[in-house]
């Protein structure tokens, strides 16, 4: 009996060894048939950071005032016009009349000329083209060698575009060169940049990158301003008393 009973348990034994390694194994196997997944992107981290980064930095350009716009119809070439945004940022078309269209992106334009136009046409096929634009520009004005209006081409810091126009002149205060730039709703923004200080100590972290339309202007110094009623030989005197 008691032999009979040492070989059930052996035979157990057996049989709880041999099922362990059939576990072991399938939890090591990879399945035939993987379960679908689905990734749905994350909107936050790196990747969406520099997504949002690319968008801001890559502005469709905004239509403006004197830009000539090429506009084609596919299939009514007699539609065909080449219109001027006027200064009140209205362009006048075929028999549709005017549009105001300063601001709009070309897209937008053409979603607008389509609105525009269905009430003649079906469903017109329409292009536009930008053929003439104003180029982006600043001006530096003031106590500089030559003041003036500049193409902006490429990054331009503020110190970058006074070397443009000649540099200060001896008249300058360095000290409170002003930035000006338009803000919404047809406001000024204005930064006063102490340019003597940055160029003294090499801290450029304030010499500002120019936007299109930046106004620059470098203000008469005190000392420039008084100077023709100070006599030659008391100039010395009143400047080691500043």
């Amino acid at each position: 009996m008691s032999h009979k009973r040492s070989r059930n348990l052996r035979l157990a034994g057996a049989i709880l060894a041999v099922s362990w390694c059939s576990a072991a194994a399938d939890k090591h196997t990879t399945p035939k048939h993987a379960p679908d997944v689905t990734v749905t992107p994350s909107n936050s981290g790196p990747a969406a950071e520099a997504g949002t980064v690319f968008s801001a930095r890559n502005p469709r350009y905004a239509i403006g005032l004197g830009d000539v716009l090429e506009l084609s119809f596919q299939f009514v070439p007699e539609f065909n016009q080449t219109v001027t945004v006027q200064p009140d940022g209205f362009i006048s078309l075929k028999e549709i009349g005017d549009l105001h269209v300063q601001g709009m992106t070309s897209p937008e334009l053409t979603v607008a000329l389509r609105n525009g136009y269905n009430s003649i046409l079906h469903d017109p096929i329409i292009s536009v083209v930008i053929k003439d634009f104003e180029r982006p520009y600043f001006v530096v004005s003031g106590k500089v060698i030559k003041p003036g209006k500049y193409d902006l081409r490429g990054d331009t810091t503020v110190t970058q575009a006074v070397a443009i126009a000649g540099g200060f002149d001896d008249a300058a205060k360095h000290s409170q060169v002003l930035l000006l730039r338009r803000a919404e709703n047809d406001g000024v923004e204005v930064k006063t940049l102490n340019v003597k200080d940055m160029l003294r100590t090499g801290h450029l972290q304030e010499d500002l990158h120019l936007r299109p339309g930046d106004m620059i202007f470098v203000p008469k110094s005190k000392i420039a301003k008084i100077k023709p009623w100070i006599p030659g030989t008391s100039l010395g005197m009143f400047l080691n008393n500043l």
